[in-house]
């Protein structure tokens, strides 16, 4: 390989669809009021792991880009955040706890069979209080909500400041 700079140029940002938050001021308050109660009594951590794992699934690069770049700033490890999009064979980065709320993550979001099964949501019950269980997902619910919102208006990752949306 030579020495040469290798000059590369990004491929061009897409437009957004529409600012749905300025055209459903209501409706985004209250989505933001849903969120932020969601979060009271659960682990940060846990949090920002529910968020990164439902947005990977659900190909929200904007979540994606706010969710990781928060979870850094709140000390999380880029190792962690690189290992949970195949954290299952990753499990030992993780507590039992976190992959609880991880796979119930999935199960709620996907849905695929159209229901959670029982084993993930024992899995769940096991390791979270119930009021903590309830918060879980919640915040699995309003992450999805965010993240089809994002999804379908095409926001554009990238610009994201860490904090900038914390409640």
């Amino acid at each position: 390989m030579s020495n040469e700079t290798k000059t590369t140029e990004l491929a061009a940002e897409h437009t957004p669809r529409m600012q749905l938050f300025k055209l459903a001021p209501e409706a985004y308050k209250a989505a933001v009021a849903l969120d932020k109660a969601s979060q009271k009594g659960l682990d940060p951590s846990i949090a920002e792991l529910v968020k990164i794992r439902a947005s990977q699934i659900n190909h929200c690069a904007f979540c994606l880009d706010m969710h990781t770049k928060d979870a850094l700033a709140a000390g999380e490890s880029v190792e962690r955040i690189v290992q949970l999009s195949a954290w299952e064979e990753s499990k030992h980065f993780y507590t039992e706890k976190e992959l609880a709320a991880i796979e119930l993550t999935e199960a709620v979001t996907v849905l695929t069979d159209g229901f959670v099964p029982d084993e993930v949501y024992e899995k769940a019950a096991k390791h979270f209080e119930e009021a903590e269980l309830a918060q879980l997902i919640t915040a699995i619910a309003m992450i999805n909500v965010w993240n089809r919102i994002a999804v379908t208006t095409r926001l554009v990752p990238g610009h994201y400041t860490p904090g900038a949306h914390k409640q």
